[in-house]
């Protein structure tokens, strides 16, 4: 792994691969080795995101002046695939998987679908990705990672907090007071 780690560093950031790293992992994601499939790796910078404030004064409350300690909302394998989309635009996101990590980064590979190609719209088990409703999956939390951050991975009486969607959607069905225009 460290020398698999040296070599992602060398390379560009987002290389498009011939092969995936872990076939076995990428199988169970979805990957099939025909055409319209490809794997691409991606690196994100490990660790916390700093707020950018001009010498860190924030002019408010003392609630709002953490500048170091604060984590982004979203984990590093969501951005890996939104930096991914945002490169290949005209592919959709199916999933992503870990492959390495050193002090510095962490290294993902992303499995995108091309929708266009006859071979993926022709088979059942992957032509749902064409409808237009999956457009930009993985910049609306739609892909596995996406889920998990948004809290989604729970069913019963955990889920409690996510019934309707999401939390906000609980939140907003439970504090809002709607009355039928007729009653």
């Amino acid at each position: 792994l460290r020398v698999r780690a040296w070599e992602s560093r060398q390379r560009p950031k987002i290389p498009r691969l011939i092969r995936p790293t872990r076939t076995d992992k990428a199988h169970r994601l979805g990957y099939k080795s025909k055409q319209g499939y490809v794997v691409v790796r991606c690196g994100v910078r490990r660790g916390g995101r700093k707020r950018q404030n001009h010498r860190g004064m924030v002019w408010g409350k003392p609630k709002h002046q953490g500048i170091n300690q604060l984590k982004f909302e979203r984990n590093l394998q969501s951005v890996a695939e939104e930096k991914v989309g945002r490169k290949f635009s005209n592919l959709r996101v199916l999933n992503s998987y870990w492959i390495n990590q050193d002090a510095v980064m962490k290294y993902y590979e992303v499995i995108l679908v091309d929708w266009r190609h006859k071979k993926i719209r022709n088979d059942p088990r992957i032509n749902w990705i064409c409808n237009p409703t999956h457009k930009h999956r993985q910049l609306r939390g739609l892909t596995s990672a996406g889920r998990k951050s948004r809290g989604l991975r729970k069913k019963g009486h955990r889920a409690n907090g996510i019934k309707g969607g999401s939390y906000r959607a609980a939140w907003l069905r439970r504090n809002c007071m709607r009355l039928k225009r007729y009653r």
